[in-house]
């Protein structure tokens, strides 16, 4: 299939309910997106929300999980916001007592709940020593990373394994299992949590098979997140801007790379395929990079072409 001919089927999730944690912005709004263009409802949680209940580590961003969940009604799904940190045990737990009584159950669920990415530092503050590191610093990256994952698989994964049929846990890191097992990766703490969350998806998967349940640890490449954007002052529309010297007044060019990045829209195609895939278990405890599935299942980025910067690494 060559690049641009693909189209999303807008009825392949019809019916089925997804719940993305930590959908405002970056990859979780990318999958969420993807899910409502097959169809799917899609339950999209985080701190960043109009109402104002819950104090994000992104105080200064504008996104919310309500614009994510009118994306996703725009685009053919239904849409539905609930503010949820996933660092309290009690709101999640509540989470998905709305759930089942709203629902019934969950065919799709996505853990992506990140939230340090200013912790985590710019490039001049990495490879710190974890005796020079902030000591507060890195405990908050693992418990964002990590902590909320297994808080969230938790409480919402009985919705998931409660009907006969298996469901889809879809684990969201940085780097594959293989990728990061030989390569140290920023600081002691980021690189425990982006291990930890591969190491999460294997673990899980083993306790959902015998009922029928896939886990899968997905990597995007390279992501042109709203925040990474703006670190180049371009958008999505004219993000190649940002590869051209001088060209982006006031902002450097885009390092060595950046020309295979991929929208977040990318890896959310990567979800929606395994989530409509018959024969997902095929996946369980798997590592996979959105490229890796793109060429399984045939999809495309936004403009048509299938990036895979981790090929370059």
């Amino acid at each position: 299939m060559a690049p641009g001919t693909w189209t999303p089927d807008r009825d392949a999730l019809r019916g089925r309910i997804a719940v993305v944690a930590g959908a405002t912005r970056g990859a979780g709004r990318g999958i969420a997106a993807a899910l409502g263009e097959a169809g799917a409802t899609v339950i999209c949680t985080g701190r960043s929300s109009r109402t104002g209940t819950d104090r994000s580590d992104y105080t200064d961003r504008p996104e919310t999980i309500e614009e994510t969940a009118e994306l996703v009604t725009a685009l053919g799904g239904v849409g539905v916001a609930v503010p949820v940190d996933h660092l309290d045990p009690d709101r999640v737990r509540a989470l998905a007592e709305r759930i089942r009584d709203e629902h019934g159950r969950i065919h799709v669920l996505v853990n992506d709940i990140w939230g340090a990415e200013r912790l985590k530092g710019a490039p001049p503050e990495w490879n710190t020593p974890i005796w020079e590191h902030d000591l507060d610093k890195g405990l908050r990256i693992l418990r964002l990373a990590v902590e909320t994952h297994v808080i969230t698989s938790h409480h919402l994964l009985p919705l998931l394994v409660d009907r006969p049929g298996g469901g889809l846990l879809v684990e969201i890191t940085d780097g594959t299992a293989e990728f990061n097992a030989s390569r140290y990766r920023i600081s002691v703490y980021y690189d425990l949590a982006k291990v930890a969350v591969n190491r999460l998806a294997f673990s899980q998967g083993h306790e959902l098979a015998e009922r029928g349940g896939t886990a899968v640890a997905l990597t995007p490449g390279w992501l042109r997140s709203e925040m990474m954007l703006a670190n180049f002052g371009v958008t999505e529309d004219n993000w190649r801007d940002a590869l051209v010297p001088g060209k982006v007044e006031g902002y450097p060019s885009a390092r060595e790379g950046f020309e295979g990045s991929e929208s977040p829209r990318y890896v959310g195609r990567a979800v929606a395929a395994l989530a409509a895939d018959p024969d997902r278990a095929r996946w369980n405890q798997r590592s996979v990079t959105s490229a890796e599935l793109a060429r399984e299942y045939g999809f495309t980025d936004v403009d048509g072409t299938r990036p895979d910067s981790w090929a370059a690494l």
